[in-house]
């Protein structure tokens, strides 16, 4: 049964024919259909379930319509809807690799109401910046 959060780190190469395997407990949570889109905050794609999608475009609908529409357009000029086949695999466009600097390898981590595909080589950077005492700093101020 779902339980509509995304977790978990996953290394796969891209074949090819651009075919990306998403985990099979990814997919489960991301549903039949799901979005694959840039992500503003670095070149790297995140991975919606559809709900999740519509949940997270309301607010920028809201916006002043010039701003929103730019958005949207951002989000989903290069956006796919995504399909995965018989063996959990999905095309990614030569403008989503591009984007996200995926040659061969990439890594698909879980980040609860999304995922996000890196190049390997992006993540694991990404990886190495990572402060765990900032990270605690941060939830200790929430109070968590």
């Amino acid at each position: 049964m779902p339980t509509g959060v995304l977790t978990g780190v996953y290394r796969h190469g891209v074949d090819p024919k651009k075919r990306l395997f998403i985990p099979a407990k990814q997919r489960e949570e991301l549903g039949s259909s799901f979005m694959i889109v840039r992500d503003f905050r670095s070149p790297r794609l995140k991975m919606y379930s559809m709900e999740k999608w519509e949940e997270y475009i309301a607010p920028i609908r809201q916006l002043e319509r010039k701003v929103a529409e730019a958005t949207m357009l951002f989000l989903h000029e290069e956006a796919i809807v995504a399909e995965p086949d018989s063996q959990g695999r999905v095309i990614l466009t030569p403008a989503l690799l591009e984007y996200a600097g995926i040659e061969k390898d990439a890594v698909i981590v879980g980040g609860g109401d999304f995922a996000v595909i890196w190049s390997a080589e992006a993540y694991d950077a990404q990886k190495k910046s990572v402060d765990p005492d900032e990270l605690r700093k941060i939830l200790e101020g929430l109070g968590l």
